[in-house]
């Protein structure tokens, strides 16, 4: 992600060599002196595949893997540059669900995984999941479902105490079915805790209403309909309008932002899963317990999630497609949650009693398998075209314009929406 893309890569800047935006020495390796085969997985941080790696190479001797992570954004950019060129890309790529629709355009340069029996895997995953991962009708699997980033609302309990707000989880809950709701409560917040904001910034809230949304920036014939679609205003402006009262003004998985969360200065976030983590690191182990997690305004909803992908210009697909059908298996998934908390896109997994009697000790030992399992099964997710990445940051950028005053959140619509014109090359 870039500085104000929103979505699930945030959670770790890792890199690759101390090249940190270079990704081309990340390509694949041929392979080793005796025999052995090296595959190369390149992902943008927090799959948690360095223990999964060490077992796959212990169950197939012979094989050898190694993972390159880099930033979300250069990950995915120079993925692109590597495809272009023919050669570079790693054996097995992981593609957030945001890029996805870009690279399936070049599947072309993917190796159908329907060639290495993908179509016998397709009931793993909720159809969904599935769907985003295929073209043609399903006759061509571009990739396989990693995890999903079903949404529930983090809160801060002492914030919510000072404000003489519940703080049991389910009459939290009760305070918000919709998001008129839900800054209702916060204007309340604010005029009895000072200090303090009712949410961490309206980036991540316009993200968290829009991924409600059937249809966002474009439709499902890939044309841009953010100036007709009625929800794009819609969420904007709810998302702006009381962002100077309500908001703590901090951008996005920023530094501050992680800051914010440890000294209190906010008392909600809008939280897919994966984001449990990055919380919990920000706020430190003196603030266990304090925090909880509550259901989201609105229906359901889903924050990221990522694909498998193996390009063509490996010298192991058939090797590489094992790999990548391996690592999204359900006892790998299962695994996964366990261990740092990616949820499973495989629908018997979210009704796997493991998994949702999963709890979280930090966040007062919240059912997190249960809360977002029983999200993830009832969210519908937002169609994303395209160039969605290439339009998503302006708006981010016009509710930054908004928080810091220095436009209307009209205004600043307007313009994002003029920006987004002009990238499209639309006039």
């Amino acid at each position: 992600m870039g500085t104000t893309r929103i979505v699930r890569g945030a959670r770790i800047f890792a890199t690759c060599g101390a090249a940190a935006l270079v990704l081309t020495a990340c390509g694949s390796n041929s392979g080793s002196g005796g025999g052995d085969i090296t595959l190369t997985v390149a992902d943008f941080g927090g799959f948690g595949y360095d223990k999964l790696i060490k077992d796959y190479e212990k169950s197939h001797p012979g094989i050898k893997v190694k993972e390159k992570v880099a930033q979300f954004d250069p990950h995915h950019q120079q993925l692109s540059t590597q495809l272009a060129a023919g050669a570079g890309a790693a054996d097995v790529v992981a593609i957030e669900e945001g890029y996805l629709p870009k690279f399936r355009q070049s599947k072309d340069k993917f190796v159908n995984l329907a060639d290495h029996g993908a179509d016998k895997l397709k009931d793993r995953w909720l159809p969904w999941k599935w769907e985003q991962g295929v073209t043609d009708n399903g006759k061509y699997v571009l990739g396989y479902g990693t995890d999903i980033g079903s949404l529930a609302m983090c809160y801060n309990t002492e914030l919510f105490k000072k404000a003489g707000l519940p703080t049991d989880r389910d009459k939290v809950s009760a305070l918000w079915t919709t998001w008129d709701d839900y800054l209702g409560v916060g204007h309340k917040f604010v005029r009895k805790v000072k200090g303090a904001g009712w949410y961490d910034t309206d980036q991540n809230l316009f993200t968290a209403i829009m991924n409600q949304t059937q249809y966002g920036f474009f439709d499902q014939d890939d044309k841009f309909i953010g100036d007709t679609n009625p929800k794009v205003k819609e969420a904007f402006l709810q998302a702006g309008k009381d962002a100077k009262k309500l908001s703590a003004k901090l951008l996005a998985f920023s530094p501050q932002w992680s800051a914010g969360i440890k000294k209190g200065a906010m008392a909600t976030i809008p939280c897919p899963s994966w984001m449990n983590g990055l919380i919990e690191t920000a706020a430190g182990k003196e603030n266990s317990g304090k925090w909880d997690i509550a259901k989201l305004p609105g229906d359901g909803g889903n924050w990221g999630g990522s694909f498998l992908t193996v390009p063509k210009q490996g010298k192991h697909p058939k090797e590489a497609a094992e790999l990548a059908a391996w690592l999204t298996a359900p006892e790998q998934e299962k695994r996964l949650f366990a261990e740092v908390g990616a949820l499973p896109s495989q629908p018997a997994l979210l009704k796997d009693p493991a998994i949702l009697g999963k709890t979280r000790p930090f966040f007062n030992n919240a059912p997190v398998g249960k809360i977002y399992g029983d999200s993830a099964t009832a969210l519908q997710p937002n169609y994303r075209g395209s160039r969605d990445g290439d339009i998503r940051p302006g708006f981010s950028n016009a509710l930054i314009r908004v928080e810091q005053g220095k436009q209307s959140p009209e205004a600043s619509f307007n313009q994002a929406i003029k920006e987004a014109k002009k990238a499209l090359k639309l006039g």
